[in-house]
Parts: C-alpha cells; sequence; structure tokens
C-alpha cells in the first residue's frame, strides 16, 4: 500500500512571479502545501524560500512553456504589459497568454487560472450594475481593456482544460508597483491633471491579499469544479468570475490619497458610471473579502506619510 504522506505536493506553476500579484500567490500555494514553479525574466526575481523553484525565461515562447508545465498540476498567469503600447500588449497578452494555456493542455494540467480585469466590461455612464454576463468593452475601449478582452476571448478558445479567468478592478496593496498605493499617488503628488476625477464615479476595488486568496484557492483546486458556474468553474470550460469588495467612491480613493499627500484633488462635473461590481460567483464559490475599505484606505494613507 502506497504511503500517501510520501505522495509529492502539487505542483503550480505561476507566471509573473516578481510581479505584486504573482508574488503573494507564489507565498500563497506554499502556505496550502504546493510546490511552486516561479516564472521570471531575470534570475534572482522570483520570491524566495524553500517549496519555490525559480524558472527564467519566456512564457510564450513555446518551448519554455512545454518544459515549465511539464508535470504541473495547475498554472496561474498574472503577465500583461500594461503601460506598454498596444503592440507589446497583444504579443504577449492576446498571442502570448495562450502559448502556455496550449502547452498546459497539452502536458495534461487540470486548471489554468488566468488574471484578467474588470475593466473588460463596458463601465461607461449609464452601464449600470456589471455581472459576469455584462457587455463587454468595445474596440474604442483603450489599448489595455481591449487587448485584456482579446487575451480573455483566446483562452476562452484553448479546449482541453479548465480554465477561469479572474476578473479584479483596482488592486489596492502595498508594493513598489503597485498602481493604486504607489505610481498614481506619485502622479497625483506631482501633476494636478492626475488629481481630476468625478468623485461620485464608482470605484469598485478589492485588497491584494483577498484578491490572491481566491486565486490560490482555485489554483489549489479547493473550489471544486461544477456544471453550473454559480456553484464553480464549468470542468473544461472558460469561467468567469468577478472579485470586488466593498462598494466605493472615486472621492473615497482622491481624498485619501490628497489628504496624505498635502495637495486637493479637482473634481470634475462629468458623466461617469455609478454601478456596482457584482462579485456574487465569487462569493458562492466560498470566497469573501477580509479587507474592508476603511482598512485599504488606510493603508494607502500609511504608506504615502511614511514615504514623504
Amino acid at each position: 500500500m502506497t504511503d500517501q504522506s510520501l505522495s509529492p505536493s502539487p505542483v503550480v506553476v505561476v507566471t509573473g512571479a516578481n510581479g505584486l500579484v504573482g508574488s503573494r500567490v507564489c507565498t500563497a500555494l506554499v502556505d496550502r502545501g504546493l510546490r511552486v514553479r516561479a516564472v521570471v525574466r531575470r534570475a534572482g526575481a522570483a520570491p524566495a524560500g524553500p517549496g519555490v523553484e525559480e524558472r527564467v525565461g519566456e512564457f510564450h515562447d513555446p518551448s519554455f512553456a512545454a518544459s515549465v508545465v511539464a508535470g504541473a498540476d495547475a498554472v496561474v498567469t498574472t503577465v500583461h504589459p500594461m503601460g506598454s503600447d498596444r503592440a507589446a500588449q497583444h504579443r504577449i497578452g492576446v498571442e502570448g497568454t495562450p502559448v502556455i494555456a496550449r502547452a498546459a493542455r497539452d502536458a495534461g494540467v487540470a486548471r489554468l487560472v488566468h488574471v484578467s480585469t474588470a475593466a473588460v466590461y463596458d463601465r461607461s455612464p449609464g452601464a449600470g450594475d456589471v455581472d459576469e454576463s455584462a457587455t463587454l468593452v468595445g474596440d474604442d475601449g483603450g489599448d489595455y481593456p481591449v487587448t485584456k478582452r482579446d487575451t480573455d476571448a483566446a483562452l476562452a478558445r484553448v479546449d482541453g482544460l479548465t480554465r477561469i479567468l479572474v476578473r479584479p478592478p483596482a488592486i489596492l496593496g502595498a508594493g513598489d508597483s503597485s498602481v493604486w498605493n504607489t505610481l498614481r499617488p506619485a502622479a497625483m503628488r506631482d501633476d494636478e491633471e492626475a488629481r481630476r476625477a468625478a468623485p461620485d464615479q464608482s470605484f469598485p476595488w478589492v485588497h491584494v491579499d483577498d484578491l490572491v486568496t481566491l486565486i490560490a484557492d482555485l489554483a489549489a483546486g479547493r473550489v471544486g469544479v461544477a456544471e453550473d458556474p454559480a456553484s464553480g468553474p464549468v470542468e473544461g470550460g472558460c469561467t468567469a468570475v468577478n472579485v470586488a469588495a466593498d462598494p466605493a467612491r472615486l472621492r473615497d480613493y482622491y481624498e485619501t490619497v490628497t489628504g496624505a499627500l498635502g495637495v486637493e484633488p479637482v473634481w470634475q462635473d462629468t458623466p461617469a458610471w455609478t454601478g456596482r461590481l457584482l462579485s456574487e460567483r465569487a462569493r458562492k464559490w466560498g470566497w469573501s473579502p477580509k479587507v474592508d475599505l476603511d482598512g485599504a484606505l488606510a493603508e494607502i494613507a500609511e504608506g504615502l506619510h511614511a514615504s514623504r
């Protein structure tokens, strides 16, 4: 009889393992007893520690992708070159992400978790509340939303494994590469234009730690497959899931940042989306956020005060 205690732990491949989300996913997976192959482009960039094996290469290179997913149980993809030109975003996201997805399928990997974005939805003024069946952004929606939308569509065409598209809104959480805790506040400090906002516009958000909890649970198989997406990811299908915390307005975020920086927001009376990003599906899968709005905003303010 085989001693199950001697069986090797499941293996999860994580792309973008040095990023705000990817690095935390690696840690969360190890905490759940899994082994991680952390994919990075530079040697020494992956999180260090027991249970994490760094793999250096381009995940969209077919040979490298095939080698890194061999024998793995799940793959988590977190990479999209946000801020690059549209051609680069298309090449890495739309064309590149399906490369590792096909390699995972061909290697017999059961599950792929892709970090998408709620920016794929049409959130123009009057659009109303947004769930996973909502209208997607049009071709004029901007480089990042459109290429993320098209990456999701490309993954939907990769049959043969269970694919889960996790769609977070603004990701709050400390880190040098954090858009909302670090990079955008720096722009607001230096440029009055970056302080302009419609105060009542919806500001859907999630804390990175809560986001990572769902991603890690999905990759670890703690959320079981189902025939109905209301109960879990559809086995062998491609299922989207929104992940958002308490409702908020741009006023909440902008007043926190400008107050910590000692500058004034510039309010604009312009039409804006005032709906909600609905995440009932994630909650039915067993997820619930632990970080509330006050806690997330306080973390931002503390970080900005400390950096002044």
